[in-house]
């Protein structure tokens, strides 16, 4: 055999060879594998508030969380604990409050991580801090503060 034949086989059968494992790392029956290799999270189907969504993988902390509804106002503080990605966490707040008509309002990060949302009459405070290799997640749901102007003593002159 040619060194040339000799040549042309190897890199058919490394291509080949290449492609196989590639496509099988890329093509899964798995639907759950599909966004891990995305590097997203999905929201978890069962959830407290159904417009504030929590990720895939958390764990309620029912014991350290409460919450309150009536007559259209809603408080809470909901924890959860799991190994979660704190970045994925950001980018799944990032991508899904807006679809719950949520607008995010800053972000800070100091060690932990303060995500600040609000809408017409509701504020949601999302806080991860990192506990081990786990991170807890604290949910805070409120009504929005009203300002209200203050009334001037004496007239100015």
């Amino acid at each position: 055999m040619s060194s040339f034949a000799k040549l042309f086989f190897l890199s058919a059968a490394s291509c080949i060879l290449s492609a196989a494992i590639l496509g099988c790392s890329t093509f899964s029956d798995n639907p759950g594998a599909k966004s891990a290799n995305a590097g997203s999270l999905e929201p978890q189907a069962i959830l407290k508030f159904s417009d504030v969504p929590v990720p895939v993988g958390l764990k309620n902390l029912p014991t350290q969380s409460y919450s309150f509804e009536s007559s259209g106002v809603r408080v809470g503080v909901l924890k959860y604990q799991g190994k979660n990605n704190p970045d994925q966490v950001v980018n799944f707040y990032k991508e899904q409050m807006p679809m719950y008509n949520w607008n995010l309002v800053n972000i800070v990060e100091y060690g932990q991580r303060l995500m600040n949302f609000e809408r017409e009459n509701e504020s949601c405070i999302i806080t991860m801090e990192p506990k081990g290799s786990a991170i807890i997640l604290t949910i805070s749901l409120g009504p929005k503060s009203q300002i209200v102007p203050k009334k001037a003593k004496s007239p100015v002159k």
